[in-house]
């Protein structure tokens, strides 16, 4: 997976989250079906034409109508203009558009769907999703318009748009919108779908039985969300213990509570972790245990394992709904050759996202706690009745100065906005389709939920590094300047320096705002957890 041009290879049944990640955000990564999918493909591809061609039996959505117009029979002759007709008037989404990447997950994730040999549709279609995605083609897709249960329809309608067209030469407006990226700019183009598409080369396809339904009938979208969000929540997780570790040398903390012995006799996984993320962290220091008559901190010092304990558990059960869900069917009906009924299709739910829906919903609720108690922290370094002989705000002058004061309202504002967006989506519901769809997941917007939760929290965690860096240069003062190195453990000096790197020490009041953003470039990149991870090794 380190070359220039890696190839990842699709069965429906082996796709790994790293993979996913990796093929979503490099861009010359080709795809192929694997031999025994590409049989599959085509034994439920040819049943479903041998329908298409007698007429018998009724199967949902192939010679009939879709929802609640399922008993309405679809003559012969209309069986093509009925999958397009679906792709246009589910092209209902709002809003603003998916990040790139997102639709791209998406669109990987459908393939590796199609590869599994249950869906019904011809090879070619498969073929021509791969083609966006290698030559660069990515729809224009809004965020909002899914309930997450008869497939995240109005969103993979938006991709069907781009992708295919009616039997007539349709409008650019009814081809959607889509990015192509100019290689030779190496930047992505907004234009209608059909421009995107003649500019890589890839014909649009006029769908047949099938293959409209297919291509909506998937929680691709809601998953890709997710993927996306848990990939970025684990490295923020690690960069939460070393901004906590970067704190706790500021306020002079106790070593005590991160003691091994202490975490055996509780044993959850994630907590031990967490202890031991934090020792090598902090390993050599010599800002921790300096007043042994203090006995111990505060909760969200001390209990910083315990509180992350339950998010990496959370973390690790989300990892394994989301390995079940990316390798899985999600159409309806499903085609099963091997079925010994005349009839070889099923008609069921396994389009229905509420296991998608609880993971974002437990993402959104841990991450809340994430930036809770690193708020508490960082209000903790500002306070001088809290803060072991720090100034007010972190600055000299106090009063005449504010210093860091504001950094903490904006960590507040955070975590309060991320308060009133944990709500579960995964239990509301409002039927739809004349009652035909009465209970629904809210998928989608549980993931969107978690996914801006977690840009909140990103913040939090880069302010409480502000803070902390401005606090380590105040002990050092203290310490009649002694160095960095002499000072901080092998993890948090390291920390420390590439804050520095970008980010002041603030002497004076100015605008925080550009460090703020400084600091939030850093967790976002992810910079700062790779430099200490070069020094100390892969965090747990």
């Amino acid at each position: 997976m380190k070359s220039n041009t890696h190839i990842l290879t699709l069965d429906g049944n082996s796709l790994t989250l790293e993979a996913l990640i990796y093929s979503v955000y490099h861009l010359q990564t080709r795809f192929a079906i694997a031999p025994k999918s590409k049989q599959k493909i085509l034994k439920s591809r040819q049943w479903v034409e041998k329908i298409q061609q007698q007429g018998t039996p009724v199967v949902y959505g192939i010679n009939t109508g879709f929802g609640s117009k399922a008993s309405v029979s679809i003559s012969q002759g209309k069986l093509k203009e009925l999958q397009r007709n679906l792709i246009m008037s589910h092209a209902a989404g709002t809003g603003d558009a998916f990040p790139i990447e997102v639709v791209r997950a998406a669109m990987i994730l459908r393939i590796n769907t199609f590869a599994k040999g249950y869906s019904g549709v011809r090879p070619i279609l498969i073929d021509t999703l791969i083609h966006m995605l290698e030559k660069g083609v990515v729809p224009w897709i809004p965020i909002q318009g899914s309930l997450g249960a008869s497939g995240d329809l109005a969103p993979l309608s938006h991709l069907g748009l781009v992708l295919s067209r009616g039997a007539k030469e349709d409008k650019e407006q009814q081809s959607g919108l889509a990015y192509f990226y100019n290689r030779k700019k190496q930047e992505w183009e907004l234009s209608s779908g059909k421009t995107a598409m003649k500019r890589a080369g890839i014909p649009r396809l006029i769908l047949e039985a099938k293959e409209g339904l297919a291509l909506t009938n998937g929680t691709q979208i809601s998953t890709a969300i997710l993927v996306l969000a848990v990939y970025e929540a684990k490295q923020l997780v690690k960069q939460a213990d070393i901004a906590m570790a970067m704190s706790l040398e500021a306020l002079q903390g106790m070593s005590a509570a991160y003691r091994d012995e202490l975490h055996a006799l509780r044993p959850h996984v994630g907590q031990i972790r967490t202890a031991r993320n934090i020792r090598r962290l902090i390993k050599g220091s010599k800002l921790i245990d300096c007043f042994p008559e203090r006995v111990q901190d505060a909760y969200s010092l001390r209990c910083h394992p315990q509180v992350m304990a339950g998010v990496r558990s959370a973390l690790d059960y989300i990892e394994n709904i989301l390995n079940i869900e990316i390798n899985s069917t999600t159409d309806n009906p499903v085609i099963i050759p091997e079925l010994a009924d005349v009839n070889k299709s099923l008609s069921g739910g396994n389009f229905h996202a509420q296991p998608i829906a609880f993971a974002a919903d437990l993402l959104a609720m841990v991450l809340c706690e994430v930036g809770s108690i690193a708020e508490r922290r960082i209000f903790r370094l500002s306070d001088k009745t809290l803060n072991n002989g720090l100034p007010s705000f972190l600055i000299e002058n106090s009063g005449l100065e504010s210093g860091l004061m504001l950094g903490q309202y904006t960590a507040a504002s955070l975590v309060a906005e991320n308060r009133t967006l944990v709500h579960p989506a995964s239990i509301d519901s409002i039927p739809t389709c004349e009652n035909q769809e009465d209970h629904v997941s809210m998928a989608p917007i549980a993931a969107r939920k978690a996914a801006a939760i977690l840009r909140n929290v990103q913040k939090v965690v880069a302010i409480e590094f502000l803070y902390a860096a401005q606090a380590l240069d105040f002990r050092k003062k203290q310490s009649g300047n002694k160095s960095i190195e002499t000072l901080l453990g092998k993890g948090t000096q390291v920390a420390y320096e590439v804050l520095r790197k970008y980010i002041p020490f603030i002497a004076a009041d100015q605008p925080l705002s550009p460090h703020i953003s400084a600091a939030i470039d850093l967790v976002q990149s992810n910079r700062i957890l790779r430099e200490v991870e070069k020094k100390i090794g892969e965090l747990n």
